[in-house]
């Protein structure tokens, strides 16, 4: 009866299955000398039913020890094989790959040394069954078995080194799925071999991993977030070397897909994969130049929170961050191919993603918003008129709202921005865009008191920097005039006008100009523009003749103070306005006092002085204004009444009677106001005993 296990001597195969390795050996040298003699004769036959019983009662045995005979049988067969084991190829190395997974570690062992022996010979030829092995050796390069895992490693070893110096006949394409099948994988050991694969090929010069890199890129940056030092070194390593290649090889890098794929990361949580991510756009930036303007919505998301980051530990994230917010405003700037650059820029995406910004977040994050959206009327102006409407009511919420004056004062340089782009539309557009913020601006300040209080000033000045300070104050006095339901807002809002009026540097041409009302026909016509809002101040409404020069309608009003109730408001106001005759703004008037050339305007203007040191009670501001007077010629009695009527006609394109007219009747709406609040308040308190 024909034995099982022919070719195969009894002694031969009863040793191929023995407990012991040595019988195990001696068996597979007889296995081996076999194979020799049946290929040199061209018995393939003989090697094709040989492998067929190693397989079957070998390696597909229960038993572990005819398993690991089996495994070492097919090595024999490999290297009597020689050079044609490439023929038999498929029946030598899947029944060892079945053995890889077996759940007896030894044949693991025994697999992976088998396999070794077989690749050692086959070289070349074991590309064929490539994925098959790679799938075995991602398994098998996380086993629970150290000698197994050590036996993995020198197989992986000597299969790169096939594939590198194979190149030609490595398929690329069929190497990528199993990359990608297993690039999310969780655990350490898989991670390194993954990356070790990947390292390899990529230091192939003749393999162009470039071309590739959008399909493992997101893995590879999921990698980052490894615990594992080593394992976070080899792909920060690799990471670097695929962004050196990229800058090397642009054209072969597809950089669009690679784009999205990095905004995600820069929105990560895990620092090292945020820096990373951020660091690879910076370069495509630099890269592709106007082409990464379509991603803008998409970096703002990613870069802009960035700017917040003020600790140490984040601060090169934060760097990176400003460097690509950098480089894409300077490709809105370049004026080359400027119009084709721009229509890579999705407006609307990048204005709904800068508009969520301007909210709840940092003061960093705010101002390089604000640049932006400035820069954008800057450069496209016509474009982003469309937007001003949306815009500006947002801006006026960052100005009641924000706590930054840095945020305030980018805010204002846009709001000014988009009252000046509306030039171009023609003066009754522009005007009417003009009068329509001030009147919004002055609603955000009656409705947030605070505003007005601590920005106020500020605001203002800012605005008159960035805007026509001539135009800022005539249209707020304009406005002012029509407001007859909140007399106390109106004088508020005039007190803080008069103030900065008086004081700021910013407003120095504005009060060079108002001096100039006795000769001037503009200045005259804004001199009373502004008075008759002023009028809702008495105090204001001095200071302001006072710089204009019209020292005889201030005597005038002082005579009038005594129809008006004097309260300690109003005491602090003119308390005010005789700490500001002192400052360098007046010294002119003080010189007045003293003048011969114009005895008539000294004397009124003293006179004038005199009925507010009356007002005063004896503070320091009393004995402060005292002094000053006793400083003045007498020239009481001295001034004749053509000099009177000179004075009075100095200003010709003024007509003080009226304007005298005028504040008397703001004054009595005043008192009327005051006395129905008092009336008010006493019903109010009867109804609530």
């Amino acid at each position: 009866m024909q034995s099982i296990y022919e070719p195969l001597s009894d002694s031969c195969a009863k040793a191929l299955g023995d407990k012991t390795y040595e019988k195990r050996k001696i068996a597979s040298s007889e296995i081996e000398k076999m194979v020799i003699d049946f290929n040199a004769s061209k018995n393939f036959n003989q090697i094709k039913t040989l492998l067929n019983v190693v397989k079957t009662e070998f390696c597909s045995n229960r038993d572990p020890n005819k398993k690991k005979g089996g495994l070492i049988a097919m090595a024999s067969i490999a290297i009597g094989l020689g050079k044609d084991c490439e023929k038999y190829l498929n029946e030598i190395v899947f029944p060892v790959l079945n053995c890889c997974m077996d759940g007896d570690a030894k044949v693991r062992y025994s697999a992976t040394e088998s396999l070794y022996n077989v690749v050692k010979i086959a070289r070349t030829s074991v590309l064929k069954v490539f994925p098959e092995i790679f799938s075995s050796l991602a398994k098998l390069s996380s086993d629970p078995d150290i000698s197994v895992k050590n036996g993995s490693e020198l197989l992986d070893r000597l299969l790169k080194d096939v594939v590198t110096e194979s190149y030609q006949k490595f398929d690329l394409n069929t190497f990528l799925p199993l990359i990608r099948e297993r690039i999310y994988t969780k655990n350490n050991f898989a991670r390194q071999f993954i990356i070790s694969w990947i390292s390899v090929l990529n230091a192939v010069p003749e393999i162009n991993m470039v071309v590739h890199l959008p399909e493992i890129l997101d893995g590879l940056f999921q990698m980052l977030d490894d615990t594992a030092t080593e394992i976070q070194r080899m792909n920060e390593t690799l990471l670097m070397q695929f962004l050196r290649n990229v800058r090397n090889d642009p054209n072969s890098a597809d950089i669009p897909s690679m784009t999205n794929i990095l905004i995600a990361h820069a929105q990560s949580q895990h620092e090292l994969i945020q820096f990373t991510a951020i660091t690879w756009l910076r370069e495509f930036v630099t890269l592709s130049g106007p082409k990464m303007l379509k991603f803008s919505s998409g970096i703002f998301q990613a870069i802009l929170p960035c700017l917040a980051y003020d600790d140490d530990a984040r601060k090169h994230i934060r760097e990176s961050a400003i460097a690509v917010n950098t480089a894409l405003l300077e490709l809105v700037t370049k004026k080359e191919e400027k119009e084709e650059n721009l229509k890579n820029l999705n407006l609307n995406e990048v204005m709904q993603v800068l508009g969520q910004y301007l909210v709840n977040s940092s003061v960093n994050t705010k101002v390089a918003v604000l640049r932006w959206i400035h820069h954008l009327f800057t450069e496209i102006h016509d474009e982003m008129s469309e937007h001003a409407n949306n815009l500006s009511p947002a801006l006026l919420d960052v100005l009641s709202s924000d706590s930054s004056d840095d945020v305030v004062l980018e805010s204002l340089i846009v709001l000014a921005e988009i009252v000046n782009s509306t030039k171009s539309k023609g003066d009754d557009v522009h005007r009417a865009q003009y009068r329509n913020f001030l009147v919004n601006l002055l609603t955000c300040f009656k409705k947030e008191k605070n505003l007005l209080e601590k920005r106020g000033n500020l605001i203002i000045r800012q605005l008159c920097v960035l805007l026509n300070a001539k135009k800022i104050y005539q249209t707020f006095s304009e406005i002012l005039q029509e407001e007859v339901t909140n007399l106390h807002f109106s004088s508020t809002m005039v007190r803080t006008l008069n103030s900065i009026l008086l004081t700021s540097p910013e407003l120095y041409e504005l009060r060079t100009s108002l001096k100039d009302t006795k000769n001037d026909e503009a200045s005259s016509k804004l001199f009373v523009c502004l008075y008759r809002s002023w009028a809702n101040c008495p105090v204001s409404t001095l200071a302001l003749c006072i710089l204009g020069h019209a020292y005889l309608h201030v005597s005038q009003l002082v005579g009038i103070f005594s129809e008006i109730e004097i309260t300690v408001d109003l005491l602090e106001e003119v308390d005010k306005l005789v700490q500001l005759l002192e400052s360098p703004i007046f010294a002119t008037l003080r010189l007045t006092l003293v003048s011969h050339e114009n005895q008539a305007d000294a004397q009124y203007l003293a006179q004038a002085l005199y009925g507010i040191l009356m007002l005063l009670p004896q503070t320091e501001a009393f004995h402060l204004l005292k002094n000053r007077l006793q400083c003045v010629p007498n020239y009481w009695g001295q001034a004749s009444a053509s000099k009177n009527q000179a004075s009075e006609a100095s200003h010709k394109y003024i007509n003080f009677d009226d304007l005298l007219e005028h504040f008397k009747k703001v004054q009595a709406l005043h008192r009327t106001h005051k006395q129905e609040q008092r009336k008010l308040n006493i019903q109010l308190w009867e109804r609530s005993k």
